[in-house]
């Protein structure tokens, strides 16, 4: 009964969902209203999503549903568009016969209102059933009867994507391994077909999903804003349930994925290209790529996928296989599915991570040290922190590694890409909207500009006399306020790490148990530098007395070691350290986190989190682990009963003065072309650029179109009522080639092209 109220006006109705002899079998449950007096106005009603349902005037709605009734057959089903508060606005007359039949109605609103509501009210008395109710405005994406939400679709086709990867996130590994299941994982065949016959399921993220939008949409979708389809498929595994096929029960799972490839490419000759054919869609779709599993680690899981990958190699050696690294940037499980893919010869492999702003800065180089003869990266899910003006530039800034890296890096999509903004889980997102408005974030204006200004050809870059780099943030003890952007530097602004007083990690170290009772003893602290050490009392981490103060060290190396047991509760063992004050700045290492699967190493800078290194590791409950931490510097090292997990460290962010990339693209109809020059400053200093152009460009008076993002406070959003607060700004001049001279602003995205002969 989500979304839907009784509607009680001088009368008097029961409500009940019934199973059995629905409409269709794969959807078993249907209302059945029991009408025991009559009244004026008796019945249902849908509140909608956000404050109701957005109703324009003049536009006109297709509603439909399935109905039925046992009495008074004669007597009248009426459906009508109205207001919260009861105004209807558009009814009409339905009559509902023994058997089930499909009703259909177009409504048009007279006058606007974004609050209203669908309701279904019945004269007469006895029992009404009702089974698939739809309520679709006529105005969708492409004019598709029950198609998509247009201005939401339009965004997505304004930013020119090159691929979408579909239909994203855990949803297609959470769940049952039965397809049948009433929380099965997301199998693509139960997505296609009459929306009918497409069994809903409950998700992970615990809601119901009709599956309307399925995997035939999807293609659809990606044909219509000219990306190339890369949908995903489960492997037999879902690691939230620990739950896994036996390997002599993966069948299901490899059919699935041939027969989508036969689906999306085959001839109305094959089972699947048939079918693809009577949903309305004779030409093959082009499938290129093909994911197998989202974030899945774990030997169980690389065992069934490489099934998968195998049975999709022998049959269609053309489709390229993205394997999987799972959820984090480094450690143990990345290692694992990095390993895995070489072995099985996968083309790409699938990094997902969410990261603090700063972490962009301080890896900018990260694909620089990949090999450029293995698979290549898919970096299918990336995004910092926040929607900001200071989050957009920060990723823009590491979008020019991901384009000077291209031999490595063949795709990235941002992630998440939409938000209903009345319910929302996290943030970042790209596009935020409600039930009648859109707007793209900062985020999203720097991904347009990025994939609307890629190029054809990388082109070498050589930067000259730039200065070098400076230290992003204040300093490690959180004195940098949350939000600005600060540089420390020296007068020379030739400032590096180690002059910057922000190489160790200092700060506090405290206990935590998060949401468990944990028990602490033998706590024993080393400051390596002076030999000093000191011991602690016993202690115990509750609800009541979360975090557990031990010390404040300035030392640049030291170690804690501590035997800790979790009592009671979950989520594990906690010890913070390096932490300033407020614990807006720290570094926490857990064990048995998210869901007791992790051993994880988490740096937090103004309160956002950069999963630095993971390894896989389950908690017991009662037992008690001997710990160990020791700091060198900036460099980090983990022990549980003696053994290494972690071995790694907290790089600094060091800004450059400007991050450049660029590309040679065709330029319309004729023999020039044009070059395509990306810069960011992500620094509060402008900086005076020359950007020469080498090889065989004559001087010549040539036309510069110019995009720049610059000007905003770090904080500035867009949002529903400035929708266009940051965008960039579009300038035109005629400059003499082949030099270009440029003051690029502080904190600034700017693209440049240039038409060359």
């Amino acid at each position: 009964m989500t979304a839907w109220e009784i509607i009680e006006e001088d009368g008097r109705v029961g409500a009940k969902v019934m199973t059995g002899g629905a409409v269709s079998e794969k959807n078993p449950h249907y209302l059945a209203l029991d009408i025991q007096e009559e009244g004026r106005n008796v019945g249902i009603q849908n509140r909608g999503f956000n404050t109701g349902i957005p109703l324009k005037a003049g536009a006109v709605y297709f509603f439909t549903c399935y109905g039925k009734r046992e009495q008074c057959l004669e007597k009248a089903v009426k459906v009508s568009l109205r207001s919260a508060d009861g105004k209807i606005y558009a009814e009409q007359k339905l009559y509902f016969g023994l058997e089930w039949e499909k009703f259909s109605l177009a409504f048009r609103a007279p006058e606007e209102d974004f609050s209203g509501r669908l309701a279904i009210t019945a004269e007469g008395r006895g029992k009404v059933y009702l089974d698939f109710v739809s309520l679709f405005p006529a105005d969708t994406y492409k004019g598709r009867k029950g198609g998509l939400r247009k201005d939401l679709a339009e965004m997505l086709e304004q930013l020119h994507p090159k691929f979408m990867r579909f239909p994203g996130g855990c949803l297609i590994h959470d769940g049952a391994l039965d397809s049948q299941a009433r929380d099965a994982q997301y199998r693509w065949k139960n997505s296609i077909g009459r929306p009918e016959d497409r069994p809903a399921r409950r998700n992970n993220w615990n809601y119901n999903q009709t599956l309307g939008l399925g995997y035939y949409e999807y293609f659809q979708l990606c044909e219509d804003i000219g990306a190339e389809p890369l949908p995903v498929v489960p492997a037999g595994y879902d690691p939230h349930h620990k739950r896994y096929a036996p390997l002599d029960q993966l069948a299901p799972f490899v059919e699935d994925v041939l027969d989508l490839i036969e689906f999306a490419n085959g001839g109305i000759d094959t089972a699947w290209g048939r079918k693809r054919a009577e949903l309305g869609h004779p030409e093959p779709f082009g499938l290129k790529y093909v994911g197998i599993g989202n974030e899945e680690v774990g030997a169980q899981f690389f065992e069934r996928s490489d099934i998968l990958q195998a049975a999709v190699r022998r049959k269609y050696p053309e489709i390229k296989i993205i394997n999987t690294a799972g959820p984090f940037a480094a450690g143990g499980e990345f290692d694992r599915g990095w390993e895995n893919a070489v072995k099985v010869k996968s083309d790409l492999v699938d990094e997902h991570y969410y990261m603090a702003p700063e972490w962009f800065v301080a890896n900018h180089y990260r694909y620089d040290q990949y090999d450029r003869k293995g698979p290549k990266v898919f970096l299918g899910e990336y995004a910092s922190w926040g929607n900001t003006w200071y989050n957009a530039l920060l990723e823009a800034s590491y979008m020019i590694s991901l384009e000077r890296n291209a031999a490595v890096v063949a795709l990235a999509c941002y992630a998440p890409l939409f938000a209903n903004a009345d319910y929302v889980n996290w943030s970042p997102d790209m596009i935020w909207f409600d039930n009648h408005r859109v707007y793209g974030s900062a985020n999203y204006y720097v991904q347009k500009l990025f994939m609307e200004h890629l190029g054809e050809y990388g082109l070498e870059c050589k930067v000259e006399d730039r200065p070098a780099p400076v230290v992003f943030y204040s300093d490690w003890s959180g004195k940098r306020q949350a939000g600005q952007i600060k540089i420390e530097k020296n007068d020379n602004k030739e400032e590096t790490a180690d002059e910057s007083g922000a190489k160790n990690i200092v700060g506090n170290i405290l206990l935590s148990g998060y949401e468990s009772e944990i028990a602490y003893s033998n706590i024993v602290y080393t400051d390596l530098e002076t030999g000093m050490e000191q011991r602690f009392e016993d202690c115990i981490s509750t609800e009541e007395n979360r975090r557990i103060f031990l010390h404040h060290t300035q030392s640049s190396h030291y170690n804690l070691e501590l035997d800790a047991m979790e009592v009671s509760g979950y989520k594990g063992i906690q010890v913070i350290f390096g932490s300033n004050d407020s614990g807006d700045n720290e570094f926490v290492w857990t064990l048995g986190g998210w869901q007791n699967q992790d051993n994880s190493l988490t740096e937090r800078i103004d309160g956002k989190g950069a999963e630095l290194c993971q390894y896989a590791f389950s908690l017991e409950q009662g037992r008690k682990y001997h710990l160990m931490l020791e700091v060198t510097g900036r460099k980090i090292r983990l022990w549980v009963d003696g053994k290494l997990y972690q071995d790694t460290e907290s790089r600094l962010p060091m800004a450059e003065a400007v991050y450049v990339s660029a590309a040679l693209a065709k330029a319309d109809g004729g023999c020039s072309a044009e070059i395509i020059v990306k810069l960011v400053n992500i620094l509060e200093q402008e900086q005076e650029v020359e950007i020469v152009l080498e090889g065989d460009i004559a001087p010549v008076n040539s036309s510069v179109k110019q995009w720049q993002m610059a000007g905003y406070g770090p904080d500035a959003m867009n949002s529903f009522d400035e929708p266009k607060k940051v965008v960039p700004v579009y300038t035109e001049s005629l400059e003499l080639l082949p030099v270009l001279k440029r003051k690029i602003p502080g904190c600034s995205v700017t693209v440049l092209k240039v038409t060359v002969v």
